[in-house]
C-alpha cells in the first residue's frame, strides 16, 4: 500500500557521523534551535556555550539539528559550528538562494529549501547542482501556509482538500529535482492539524519513495503540542510512514527530543537508554516527586545506561510498584528511601537524598 522509502545519505563530511535516512533504516529524531547565531562568530564565550549545549542535545538523543538562516552572518556561524560538532547540522533557508550556496561551503549536512520560493529554476538548479558536487541532501519543506496561489485558490473553493494541497505542491516540486536527476531529498509536508498530516503523509507514501520528515507543525505549548504530535506520528509510524520526526513545540528544544523518544520508544521503534517511571503525586505525598524529575529528567535521559528508574511520591507507590526498577527513590515520613529491584538499599534525610540517589545510580 505505501512505498519503501529510498536512503538518503545526511553528514559524513568533516567531523559530521553519516546518517542513512528511509529504507530500513531507525527513524531518526530531530530538533530545531530556538534562538539566533547571528553573533557567535565574534562571541568565543557564547559560541563555546552553544557547542556544549549541542552536545548534550546530542547525548539526549537528538540526531540532526536544524538552524534557521536568514542571513550570511547567520551562514558563516553555521559553518563554524558544523567544524566542530559531530552531529549532523541542518541549514533552513528562504528566499535566498545564495545563502544556501554558502552553506554548501562547509560541513552542512543538509539544506532545507522550499524550491517554490528561491526565486527561479536556474537558482534551484545551482544549488541542486553544488549540493550533488558536496554530497549534501536537502530538504523540501513545504507548509499549509505555503501553498502555490493556483493550489491555495482550489483548497480555498473546496475543490481539493488542503492535504491534496501539500501532496501536490511536494509532487511539483519533486518535479524540479527529478529534471535535475537528484534524488538525495527528503520532503516534508507539514500542517497544525493532525487529520491533515496524517492524510497528507499518507496520500504521498501511497505514489512516492522518497523519505518523509514528519511533523505537526505550529503544534502549540507543550501539552497540546504533545498530544498532536503523539496522535500523528502513532498513526503514521505504524504504518511504516515516516524516516525522520520532528516534534515543534512553544518549548524547550529538550522537551521535543524528549518526547519524540518516548514516542518512538513506546511503539518500539527505539529501545535501550534510561526509562523513568514516576507517579503523578497526591495528598499522601512524602517526597517531592516533581521537584526532583526536574532536577534529574534530562541527566538521566542523556546517560548510557539501560535501566528504569522509578520516583514514587510515597511508600504505597514506592518499591511496591516500582519493583520492576532497576533503582527508585520515595519518601516515608520524614525520611527518603532509595531502593533497588524493590528492596531497600538506603535510607537518608531528605538532604542527603540527591547526592545517595547518585551514589546509588553510579553503581549501576
Amino acid at each position: 500500500m505505501f512505498n519503501k522509502p529510498r536512503n538518503v545519505k545526511i553528514g559524513g563530511k568533516g567531523k559530521t557521523r553519516t546518517i542513512i535516512i528511509g529504507g530500513n533504516n531507525p527513524v531518526t529524531i530531530q530538533t530545531m534551535w530556538k534562538e539566533s547565531i547571528v553573533n557567535l562568530t565574534n562571541d568565543k564565550k557564547a559560541f563555546d556555550e552553544t557547542i556544549k549545549r549541542i552536545e548534550a542535545l546530542e547525548m539526549l538523543g537528538c540526531d540532526i539539528l536544524r538552524f534557521a538562516v536568514p542571513d550570511m552572518e547567520s551562514a558563516d556561524a553555521l559553518l563554524k559550528m558544523a567544524e566542530n560538532i559531530s552531529m549532523p547540522l541542518v541549514a533552513d533557508i528562504h528566499f535566498d538562494y545564495k545563502l544556501a550556496l554558502r552553506c554548501l561551503d562547509g560541513n552542512i549536512a543538509k539544506i532545507r529549501i522550499n524550491p517554490g520560493n528561491i526565486g527561479s529554476i536556474e537558482k534551484t538548479k545551482m544549488v541542486v547542482d553544488k549540493a550533488r558536487d558536496t554530497g549534501t541532501a536537502i530538504r523540501i519543506g513545504i507548509n499549509t501556509g505555503s501553498l502555490p496561489h493556483d493550489l491555495a485558490d482550489m483548497v480555498q473553493s473546496g475543490k481539493i482538500t488542503r492535504a491534496e494541497g501539500l501532496v501536490q505542491t511536494a509532487s511539483r516540486e519533486m518535479e524540479i529535482f527529478d529534471k535535475l536527476d537528484f534524488d538525495q531529498f527528503v520532503v516534508s509536508m507539514k500542517a497544525s492539524s493532525v487529520a491533515e498530516t496524517i492524510e497528507s503523509n499518507e496520500k504521498f507514501a501511497e505514489n512516492y519513495n522518497a523519505p518523509l520528515h514528519i511533523g505537526v507543525t505550529e503544534a502549540g505549548p507543550l501539552i497540546g503540542g504533545v498530544v498532536k504530535s503523539t496522535l500523528a506520528f502513532s498513526h503514521l509510524l505504524r504504518e511504516g510512514i515516516g524516516s525522520t520526526i520532528r516534534v515543534s513545540l512553544s518549548s524547550l528544544p529538550e522537551n521535543e527530543i524528549i518526547t519524540a523518544k518516548e514516542i518512538t520508544r513506546e511503539l518500539g521503534l527505539r529501545s535501550g537508554g534510561v526509562k523513568i517511571v514516576s507517579c503523578p503525586r497526591c495528598g499522601r505525598n512524602g517526597f517531592d516527586v516533581h521537584g526532583f524529575i526536574d532536577r534529574w529528567q534530562t541527566e538521566l535521559l542523556s546517560m548510557k545506561k539501560n535501566i528504569t528508574v522509578a520516583v514514587m511520591g510515597c511508600v504505597v507507590n514506592g518499591p511496591g510498584e516500582g519493583k520492576t526498577a532497576d533503582i527508585g527513590i520515595t519518601g516515608a515520613g520524614d525520611s527518603v528511601i532509595i531502593f533497588k529491584h524493590g528492596t531497600v538499599v538506603r535510607t537518608v534525610s531528605a538532604a542527603e537524598a540527591d547526592s545517595a540517589f547518585r551514589e546509588e545510580l553510579e553503581s549501576l
